[in-house]
């Protein structure tokens, strides 16, 4: 089978690469494909080649048969590409410019996807998580972001959670992790009392194959509400995952995800658990990106 070649546009930014890195590699986990990572044009550059003019850039590359992208800065080039290559466009969260300039939109629920056909809502973004054959029911993992657009930080608050949950089975052992938006002062104050069955790893000891190395094998994974990504990313896993409170500054399309997930069953809120002790792993698999490949491939590559 003649490998399927893929440009996967990128703009820099982590977030993005790991929805665009995880479309491509369940791609490939399908059929032979080949990845290349096309140089963005500047917006000019972009607009002069959908109007028509000269484009100078991609003149070795193999000819695509996809393209995709993540993030705004991505677009343009996604649809010059298209243009220019005739190739179907495949765009990663809602885009700023029209739905149909695309090909295929991949699209949170709680971003309130439109019903059109080139339109496949997705349960939050995409990411290059696997599901997991080697969790381990005794090890756990605590994920600590920090404030955001959506939520606020209560300190006190978040640590008595933490509190519960390590008191709550003493069998089990803990590994700790922040992220770039979790406060210094999270820290710096350390943990009363000290359990030997936590190990604190902040996220600057941390590399990019240590999230996904550490979700291969944690059966129990506690996220912080402000970390959502990281909660698709710990069910994608397998884990049976909890979600610890932070204030919510208003409701948004992110905490409505988040209350979407919990009336499913996916994720226990913190609350909830109090009252009942107990995560239960998902009963179904959780890959977006499996799926939307899957999608790709038998509409447009079988």
């Amino acid at each position: 089978m003649r490998p399927l070649v893929v440009w996967r546009f990128s703009d820099g930014k982590a977030g993005h690469d790991n929805q665009s890195g995880g479309l491509t590699e369940a791609l490939a986990r399908l059929r032979p494909v080949e990845i290349v990572t096309p140089q963005r044009l500047t917006p000019i550059a972009a607009l002069l080649a959908l109007a028509g003019g000269r484009l100078t850039v991609w003149p070795d590359l193999p000819a695509p048969d996809l393209l995709v992208g993540a993030g705004h800065g991505t677009h343009l080039s996604l649809l010059a590409a298209r243009r220019r290559r005739c190739a179907r466009a495949v765009v990663l969260m809602r885009p700023s410019l029209p739905l149909a300039l695309f090909d295929l939109c991949l699209i949170p629920e709680h971003d309130a996807p439109p019903i059109r056909a080139n339109v496949l809502a997705t349960r939050g973004a995409l990411n290059r998580i696997q599901p997991s054959s080697n969790l381990e029911s005794r090890q756990g993992l605590l994920l600590i972001g920090g404030p955001s657009a959506h939520f606020g930080w209560d300190e006190a608050k978040l640590r008595a959670q933490i509190a519960a949950v390590l008191a709550a089975d003493p069998t089990m052992r803990w590994t700790l992790t922040t992220s770039r938006r979790t406060p210094t002062s999270f820290l710096a104050a350390g943990h009363d009392p000290v359990d030997t069955r936590l190990t604190v790893v902040p996220v600057t000891a941390t590399g990019p194959d240590w999230l996904p190395a550490q979700l291969a094998r944690a059966g129990q994974v506690w996220v912080s509400a402000d970390s959502v990504s990281m909660v698709y990313e710990a069910l994608t896993a397998g884990a049976a995952v909890g979600v610890l409170e932070v204030p919510r500054k208003r409701s948004s399309r992110i905490s409505r995800g988040l209350d979407k997930l919990a009336g499913a069953g996916w994720v226990t809120p913190f609350a909830d658990w109090q009252r009942q002790p107990c995560l239960k792993r998902p009963s179904q698999t959780f890959n977006e990106a499996e799926r939307c490949a899957c999608w790709i491939v038998e509409r447009w590559f079988a």
